[in-house]
């Protein structure tokens, strides 16, 4: 039965991806199901009659949703499909704008809340400071009577809570009606019994009195803990609301229409409508719109979006082309072989998708203790209440009880409200980032930094990564006494100056505009080059035959890879120039470095491994795997993962996006394109080689930075909870006021936030 994957609506941390997993997996005609947080997918293997809507009935109530294409949506509906149609179906992208289009909606409420909220929190937190520091230290106390102050900050808390905390209030319902915890329940649990206590202690001013509790309340709190949870839920989504960006830019490379010959006649048709056996017309400067086989013509054709080599192929009758590559000169007609979801582009989009939904969700900690943290914060919070009315209204009194219960009850769950959890990874990434920032990197988010911690083994891309990624000439080499190098350079430079091909324009730029001479009788030949006349001289610049292959100079700069060209006056050999991609400034201290840090390091092309092992060689890489497609560079990938070694791949172009989802961390140059950078995690700016090894150690920086604010926020919890639960009162007569809990919370989030800030000060 077939495999799907769904977008998922309403999922806010690593929890709620176990809570759907859990009522999905349940569910009949549901053979398994994969759901990752991190892509906010679900893949589903039916074993039945595949009905999503009976999905969504489950998963409405909980606040979630799947989110169906086109064909898809016949299923939410109850209809059965047929084989065509859920073939189709795993395929399909027409639900992504829809999706996109609802995240964006869903991001520009929460910022409208945000934008609310977070002011009112900064200055909510610099007054509860203010308060704290004034009982320590003396400090002049705020000049607002306390009944006063409390009714301003019921005012001010209630939109807060019951507007921006919404989403924290469902959670409370949807752990009361159907027994899921997750991070939301927390927050809400936590906020809302700190809002009801303080409402309980304003309103009713004289029970407040009878019941002998403190004017003292924690609107503050929820305020502050609203606002800060809510940032960092808001920075999250933005983040994560990129993940499906590479695919929707790959589904653009695609051509819109395509010029096919039909009964005797040109028709432009759209791209989608081609058939197999087609036959397309190709005009200079045309985008090729399906692959297929040439049977008329030649062409030089960019295939870069797919090989990653910068330059261009020459093709004939006979050879392969690839639908979305660009022809830059010469007409043809070919024969379509694959068109619709089997193009090689396809290929590659549905090779992207499988590898980030085949990633493993963040399992950060606060994520996995939640489901427990909640009920045991409740369980001990009521317990406590409950025994200090059981058994302290026989020693102290009832009313003394009554009031130690509550403040107990009210202590446990507002220290146990996760501020610090919720700023212990935010805080640490929103420094972290721009640290990373500063020195030109680009982290999309904490998962990357933690993975890259781990990575034993990289892997480069060749061009565009190690090498610059542009044809420079190289070498040039006069074979005849009366020329000079610069006198080849010209000469040809003179000539390919008419020229539209890529290596001729190379040739040209290590020339110069002034120095060219007037040519004549210009001509080229597809396939073979250029001749043209230059002070009745006949120049020509051509492609090596098998007899000039036999020159030595010739034999040595192809075995490194460079591309020769031979230049001829009328039919006498006087001069070789080579043209290549040359490497990138530090290629070689980064790889020392890694060396050091004890990385393997392995480079991955679809150059020919001559050329690959020469550039490996000279800056001391380890490994070579050359003449590798792109479907192909993800499978290499698996390969060393599947040997357990954590790989980071590090590309630049449309054909390493597979690669780059499917290893653990991907790294792109933001030279590159615009898919390389979005199917990365981490992106380097300037494509500059030498921030690999200061991402690695910003890398190992913030996760400790992160490991040591989640110590911290969770100390206060461990020493705290029993301390509000009255557990040292019979013995040492200690019991935790809210007033303290809020301090001790407060505390907590201070240090955590410093311990965050320390990260400016480190060295990359």
């Amino acid at each position: 039965m077939p495999k799907q994957t769904f977008n998922i609506s309403g999922m806010h941390c690593a929890s709620c991806a176990n809570i759907i997993n859990k009522k999905i997996s349940k569910l009949p005609n549901v053979k398994k199901a994969d759901v990752n947080f991190a892509t906010e997918k679900a893949t589903i293997e039916f074993s039945g009659d595949p009905t999503v809507a009976e999905i969504n009935n489950e998963l409405k109530p909980l606040g979630y949703e799947l989110m169906a294409s086109d064909e898809l949506a016949k299923m939410a509906d109850g209809q059965v499909m047929t084989k065509e149609e859920m073939a189709m179906a795993g395929h399909d992208h027409s639900g992504l704008k829809t999706s996109k289009e609802k995240k964006l909606a869903e991001l520009a409420a929460q910022k409208i809340k945000l934008q609310v909220a977070l002011p009112i929190a900064l200055i909510m937190f610099a007054l509860m400071m203010w308060d704290i520091a004034s009982q320590f230290f003396g400090w002049p106390a705020i000049p607002l009577p306390m009944s006063i102050l409390n009714n301003l900050m019921l005012i001010i808390a209630t939109p807060i809570i019951f507007w921006v905390g919404q989403p924290f209030l469902k959670g409370i319902v949807s752990f009361i009606k159907y027994r899921v915890a997750n991070m939301d329940t927390l927050v809400g649990i936590g906020v809302l019994s700190a809002y009801v206590y303080s409402a309980f202690i304003v309103l009713f001013p004289q029970l407040r009195e009878y019941l002998n509790l403190p004017e003292y309340t924690y609107f503050d709190v929820t305020i502050v803990v609203i606002g800060f949870v809510t940032l960092g839920k808001y920075l999250e989504a933005r983040s994560k609301l990129k993940t499906g960006t590479a695919i929707e830019k790959l589904i653009g490379l695609q051509a819109k229409t395509a010029l096919v010959w039909r009964d005797g006649s040109e028709e432009e048709i759209a791209t989608s409508e081609v058939k197999v056996g087609d036959i397309i017309i190709i005009k200079p400067g045309a985008k090729i719109p399906v692959d297929g086989i040439i049977i008329e013509g030649a062409s030089s054709i960019d295939e870069s979006m797919i090989s990653g080599e910068p330059l261009p192929v020459d093709k004939k009758v006979g050879d392969k082309v690839i639908g979305a590559t660009i022809n830059k000169q010469g007409s043809f007609k070919f024969e379509a072989k694959s068109v619709g979801h089997d193009t090689m582009l396809s290929q590659i989009i549905k090779m992207v998708e499988e590898a980030q939904g085949s990633k493993a969700p963040i399992q950060d900690l606060v994520d996995r203790v939640s489901a427990i943290f909640t009920p045991t914060v409740l369980v001990i919070a009521i317990l406590s209440f409950i025994l200090w009315l059981a058994i302290g209204s026989g020693y102290l009194g009832f009313s003394t009880a009554l009031s130690f219960g509550l403040l107990s009850f009210v202590g446990v769950l507002v220290i146990a409200c996760p501020c610090a959890l919720g700023l212990a990874t935010p805080t640490a990434i929103i420094v972290g980032v721009g640290k990373g920032a500063e020195n030109g990197i680009l982290i999309k988010d904490a998962a990357s930094l933690e993975k890259l911690k781990q990575v034993d083994v990289i892997v480069f891309d060749k061009t565009g990564t190690i090498t610059s990624g542009r044809p420079e000439v190289v070498d040039v080499k006069s074979l005849d006494q009366e020329y000079v190098a610069s006198d080849i350079l010209v000469l040809a430079g003179s000539v390919e100056n008419l020229s539209e091909h890529p290596l001729a324009q190379a040739i040209v730029a290590k020339v110069g505009k002034n120095e060219l001479e007037k040519v004549t009788e210009f001509k080229a030949t597809e396939g073979v080059g250029v001749v043209g006349e230059i002070n009745g001289k006949k120049i020509s610049i051509v492609k090596p035959d098998k007899s000039d292959e036999k020159i030595s100079e010739v034999m040595t700069w192809q075995q490194e890879g460079k591309t020769v060209v031979i230049v001829y006056e009328d039919k006498k050999l006087i001069g070789l120039i080579a043209i290549a991609d040359t490497i990138k400034d530090g290629a070689k201290e980064v790889m020392t470095k890694l060396a050091k840090l004890k990385i393997k390091t392995v480079i991955i092309t679809g150059d020919n491994e001559r050329a690959a092992k020469y550039i490996a060689d000279q800056i001391g890489i380890n490994e070579v795997i050359a003449e590798v497609m792109p479907q192909d560079k993800a499978q290499k990938i698996k390969d060393l993962q599947a040997s357990g070694r954590k790989v980071a791949m590090i590309g630049d172009g449309i054909n390493d996006a597979p690669a780059l989802a499917q290893a653990d961390v991907g790294i792109a140059m933001a030279t590159g394109t615009d898919v390389a950078i979005e199917s990365a995690g981490i992106t380097l700016l300037g494509g500059d080689i030498r921030k690999i090894p200061q991402a690695i150690r910003l890398a190992k920086l913030m996760i400790r930075t992160i490991r040591q604010n989640l110590f911290w926020a969770f100390i206060y919890n461990i020493v705290g909870i029993p301390l509000a639960a009255g557990l040292f009162y019979p013995f040492f007569g200690l019991l935790l006021n809210p007033m303290f809990a809020g301090l001790a919370m407060a505390g907590s989030s201070v240090s955590v936030v410093g311990n965050s800030l320390l990260l400016k000060r480190k060295k990359l």
